[in-house]
């Protein structure tokens, strides 16, 4: 099992850049491919990035793609989500979750596969 803590979210203006920083505990962190998710008010919880255990491989959904870059150091135990050029329409609370099961380059989208979630940090872009 493993516990996760956000940080790193806040309200910035559109076109500015955050840095998401996703702590985990124990020992196994770099037995889990990681994502980052988020959930804007009224809408469904969505992938925003994946990272493999290795971080050799990543996927992002298209809406961030080219503005948002996940990286994971297995020796502190960390996922980061660095976001720039953010939009009002990023504002979400955003997720960090653990998948136990995607070995290799697997990576899965779909919430259900990852089993271990974080409380979510906020992310507000103002216009």
């Amino acid at each position: 099992q493993v516990q996760l803590v956000e940080s790193g979210g806040g309200l910035v203006q559109a076109g500015g850049s955050l840095r998401l920083s996703c702590a985990a505990s124990g020992r196994t962190f770099r037995s889990y491919a990681m994502g980052w998710f988020r959930q804007a008010p009224g809408k469904e919880r969505e992938l925003v990035a994946a990272v493999t255990r290795s971080g050799i491989r990543t996927d992002y959904a298209d809406s961030v793609k080219g503005r948002s870059t996940i990286s994971r150091d297995n020796a502190k135990n960390t996922v980061y989500l660095q976001m720039n050029s953010l939009k009002p329409e990023d504002t979400a609370v955003y997720y960090c979750a653990a998948d136990p099961k995607a070995m290799g380059l697997r990576l899965s989208r779909s919430e259900d596969e990852y089993d271990y979630w974080g409380q979510g940090t906020q992310v507000t872009v103002s216009s």
